[in-house]
């Protein structure tokens, strides 16, 4: 098979961002244009498919059998959709690629590989819209799920969506999806798509200097920016922040914040928080979150609309300076920022976690733990030790001002 020898940019989620999970997705060289869906049907003129928002991912829920509902991250960043092997075997075509066949060969966050097995779905609906004959890589979202608190059985990548309007509306929690032969106006500035593969790269400026962006939906991160040529300048100069997973391994992030206004179409964010990469730049959830975003992959643009043209400021980030591996009965501590006041309580690799404020870790979903870290002034943690446990009080402070 031809795809065994196709690199393919999975958005393959991250697991062990403090407060949010950085899910990064970077692409591959797009040496061949990602496979086309089969076919696409909406069952009415606009269909509204409802979402969760966790950290500044989106969730939708498909229809399923008595196994289901399903649950689906929204993955712009990616050029494939990936399933768990559960329904990949509960929904595999009759035509679907048999156990032995040749592996697809992915490029995780880290610059590194790894192969996964292809299959093909017979049908995936969201609400009134289905996907008949669904090319996916099989791929388990067990450590992705435990992440963000609810079962994920798949990621949706961007040619899912090739053969209609898609609209990521973050402001309304909510995706849309349009006839690419809608006649509606489609609000927002139009921004042109520059790669012929259908990759939602797109042009943004730093202070008078452009570069090209992906747009990167499954990445709740802020901007990921590649410094090489562009020689920002930084109003927080950047630190080691938490500890990145990866497909393939673990990264350490190097965060800040930068000293010039980042322009998005006619949109501005000042001194936008960046996470610095060697690999391709992207806009991630934290940034895309103010947007209502539509994908018209026919027409190659993209529109980014919003109801004020006021410029986007992003608060600090706050941080108790750890990182978590998660599970239901602990949290496992998978970094810890260099002088940080967890360091400074020597918290170490590989410590567990079991109550956080006195509350076992089961209570605490992403979104209540990112919302205890804007207001509290510190952190009870409980930690295992052998039979016994330990309580630490960290404070929390600014990772970025």
């Amino acid at each position: 098979m031809k795809r065994a020898l196709l690199l393919l940019a999975a958005c393959i989620p991250l697991l062990l961002l403090e407060g949010c999970a950085s899910l990064d997705a970077l692409p591959s060289p797009f040496r061949r244009t990602p496979p086309r869906p089969g076919r696409t049907s909406l069952g009415s003129q606009l269909v509204i498919v409802p979402t969760k928002a966790i950290g500044n991912v989106l969730i939708v829920e498909a229809k399923g059998d008595r196994f289901g509902p399903y649950h689906f991250l929204v993955d712009t960043g990616s050029s494939v959709t990936l399933v768990t092997p559960a329904l990949a075997k509960r929904y595999a075509s009759k035509d679907a690629p048999p156990a032995d066949a040749p592996r697809v060969r992915v490029l995780s966050a880290d610059g590194q590989t790894t192969e996964l097995a292809p299959t093909t779905l017979r049908q995936l609906e969201l609400g009134q819209a289905r996907f008949d004959d669904v090319f996916a890589l099989i791929y388990d979202c067990t450590a992705l799920s435990a992440h963000l608190g609810v079962k994920i059985d798949g990621i949706l990548g961007f040619p899912l969506f090739r053969e209609t309007l898609l609209t990521l509306d973050y402001p309304h929690g909510r995706v849309l999806l349009q006839s690419t032969r809608s006649l509606a106006a489609i609000p927002g500035t139009a921004i042109p798509l520059h790669d012929a593969s259908k990759t939602p790269l797109i042009s943004v400026r730093l202070g008078d200097r452009t570069f090209v962006a992906l747009i990167d939906s499954g990445s709740d991160a802020p901007l990921s920016l590649n410094p090489i040529g562009l020689n920002p300048p930084f109003a927080s100069a950047p630190r080691a922040g938490a500890t990145v997973g990866t497909l393939t391994g673990e990264r350490p992030q190097h965060i800040g914040r930068l000293a010039e206004t980042l322009t998005i179409g006619d949109h501005r964010l000042a001194r936008p928080i960046v996470d610095l990469t060697d690999e391709l730049s992207a806009l991630g959830g934290e940034i895309l979150k103010n947007f209502s975003v539509t994908f018209d992959q026919e027409h190659d643009r993209v529109y980014f609309h919003r109801d004020t043209y006021d410029t986007i400021v992003a608060p600090p980030r706050r941080s108790a300076g750890v990182s978590f591996n998660k599970t239901p009965a602990y949290w496992r501590i998978a970094g810890v920022v260099p002088g940080s006041p967890a360091d400074a309580a020597e918290i170490k690799l590989g410590d567990l976690v079991t109550h956080l404020n006195g509350e076992p870790v089961a209570k605490w979903d992403l979104n209540r733990y990112e919302q205890l870290l804007t207001t509290a002034q510190q952190v009870s943690f409980r930690f295992l030790e052998g039979v016994h446990e330990k309580v630490k009080d960290v404070p929390v402070f600014d990772l970025v001002p």
